[in-house]
């Protein structure tokens, strides 16, 4: 359909019926549908059979958005034609039926220590090679039973978001000793942030070379590159990576919780930098256990769909960047780009036929965020991680588990044992 006059065609013959893109045509089955259609319909030209398309695809998205509407109406008494995205849609949803009072943090000090210590999801191999022997593969009995065990944490970020979380009463504290940081309980009324200078013990290497804690983002020398590196990448410039190493941390952000398991293991606080104090509620728990709750009992795909949508996305918003937004400027003429082209908050311009797309910095940020949730989910999250595989898998095997790769919420090992799944009973 390249011009308005191919609206008054007939229905093509089959060989019209060719996809650029997929260098591919149709078969005689998907050709007939057509036929049929058409014949069903009584189509007299092309443009009717292209308004019958038209009419079935929007009527039935228009079904289902209606459908998300009165959903989200019955449960929030939120229209999301109100909405640009679910986790705007969300994060209403969440305030709206919490009803909570979270602080904002208005010294600019906070929030950077806050941004500083965000760190995503850990992802990334432990060992190169591993080799299932056991009855339900080809099974050497000479040689050890060993399983390869995939295990995922179900709703890893819906339960972080349901702990004591941060809300408001923020303040610099003067540091105190290690052990009073220590003894703090999970669901004491008031919670810590630190930033403190941790040693990695060398006796602790061997035991978690293969899931360091404490992960940060590291620049990555080219001098730390293994020769087979070098040799293929001569060029290489250092960039940050979030990386789990058996280094020492200098000045490193955590969470009261997570430095409890690191020390816990076998690393030593060396110094405190800095404390940020806070109240702590389990503020989202309430938004958090209705959906999951809803999910449960959902009786169709589209329903558990929609409420494990509504857990998602609202974290996010939680830690949304609001320095990487930009400001979009669309002018009709060369001098008018220049005049921003020459500004400093200039990005990159787009030239589109007669016109100009321009991306500048925005000249002034509200920081309306609670970033400071979003951190705490995010340690909260790992140390879930950590608790799992060092204080339940390790007690139980010891070295004959091995952590092969891991991604957020999943683990990958090699577990020498043998009836895996006799284990799990």
């Amino acid at each position: 359909m390249d011009s308005w006059e191919r609206f008054e065609e007939p229905l093509p013959p089959k060989e019209h019926f060719y996809s650029t893109l997929n260098e591919s045509g149709i078969s005689d089955e998907e050709y007939q549908h057509a036929v049929d259609v058409w014949q069903k319909y009584d189509c007299q030209n092309m443009g009717e059979y292209h308004d019958i398309y038209l009419r079935s695809d929007v009527v039935l998205l228009a079904d289902v958005f209606q459908s998300f509407r009165k959903m989200a109406m019955e449960y929030n008494q939120l229209d999301p034609a109100n909405f640009y995205t679910a986790p705007g849609l969300s994060w209403s949803a969440l305030l709206k039926k919490t009803n909570a009072q979270l602080d904002l943090l208005t010294e600019y000090d906070m929030n950077r220590f806050m941004e500083n210590g965000i760190r995503g999801g850990v992802c990334g191999p432990s060992r190169r090679y591993a080799r299932a022997n056991n009855p339900l593969v080809e099974h050497d009995p000479e040689k050890p039973t060993t399983y390869i065990f995939y295990l995922d944490a179900n709703n890893l970020y819906g339960w972080a978001m349901s702990q004591y979380l941060p809300v408001r009463e923020f303040e610099w504290v003067e540091p105190r000793e290690i052990d009073y940081y220590l003894r703090v309980k999970p669901d004491s009324r008031k919670g810590f942030i630190l930033e403190v200078d941790l040693e990695y013990p060398k006796e602790l290497h061997t035991l978690h070379d293969d899931y360091p804690l404490a992960p940060e983002a590291v620049e990555i020398p080219f001098e730390q590159l293994s020769p087979l590196q070098k040799q293929t990448c001569p060029s290489y410039k250092p960039y940050r990576k979030l990386t789990m190493n058996l280094m020492d941390k200098e000045k490193y952000v955590v969470h009261y919780r997570n430095l409890q398991f690191y020390v816990r293991h076998g690393l030593r606080v060396k110094k405190i930098h800095r404390v940020l104090k806070f109240r702590q509620e389990p503020w989202m728990q309430p938004y958090i256990d209705f959906n999951t709750q809803k999910r449960t009992a959902a009786k169709n795909d589209f329903e558990k769909n929609l409420f494990k949508l509504m857990n998602n996305s609202v974290f996010g918003k939680t830690m949304e960047n609001i320095r990487k937004r930009v400001s979009v400027k669309i002018v009709g003429s060369r001098e008018e780009a220049e005049e921003y082209v020459s500004q400093p908050g200039f990005v990159r311009y787009v030239e589109m036929l007669n016109f100009y797309v321009i991306h500048m910095k925005k000249a002034n940020l509200f920081l309306n965020k609670p970033v400071y949730t979003g951190f705490t989910v995010l340690e909260l999250s790992k140390l879930l991680m950590y608790e799992f595989y060092y204080d339940k898998l390790k007690p139980k095997y010891g070295d004959r588990c091995r952590l092969l790769y891991t991604d957020t919420d999943s683990l990958i090992m090699e577990i020498q044992t043998p009836d895996v799944y006799a284990d799990c009973l």
